[in-house]
C-alpha cells in the first residue's frame, strides 16, 4: 500500500489524495513510515491494560451460577437478563451473559441440522 502511494506521488499526485483513495488518512500513512522504512504493525506486541470495568471473576462465576439454576437453564440471555432485571438484579449486560457462556462452553446452539 504504502508501494502504491509512493509511486503515484512520483508521478505527480499528492499524498493526501492517494491516501484517501485507499481511505486511509494522510496521519496514518505518516505514522506508518517512518524515514524511509515502513514501520511494523505495533498493535500485536502492544501491552494493553484490562479495562477498570472488567468483570471479576467472582462476578464471571454468579452469573454461571445463575444460568444454570434450574429456572434460569434454558432460558437464553436475551430473555434472562430482562427476567433477572424485573426482580431488580443486574449482573451484567446481555452481551457479558454471552460472552461468559461461550467461553464456558455452556451456550446453547441456535442452528438446526436438515
Amino acid at each position: 500500500m504504502v508501494d502504491w502511494i509512493n509511486e503515484t506521488v512520483t508521478a505527480g499526485a499528492r499524498k493526501e489524495k492517494a491516501s484517501a483513495e485507499l481511505g486511509i488518512s494522510i496521519r496514518t500513512l505518516q505514522r506508518w513510515i517512518q524515514g524511509d522504512q515502513v514501520k511494523e504493525d505495533q498493535r500485536p506486541v502492544i501491552t494493553r491494560k484490562a479495562p477498570s470495568n472488567k468483570l471479576s471473576e467472582a462476578e464471571c462465576g454468579q452469573i454461571l451460577a445463575v444460568c444454570n439454576q434450574p429456572a434460569y437453564a434454558s432460558i437464553p440471555p436475551s430473555q434472562l437478563v430482562p427476567r433477572l432485571a424485573d426482580t431488580g438484579q443486574y449482573l451484567a449486560s446481555e452481551s457479558s451473559f454471552y460472552r461468559i457462556l461461550s467461553e464456558a462452553d455452556q451456550l446453547m446452539s441456535t442452528t438446526t441440522e436438515n
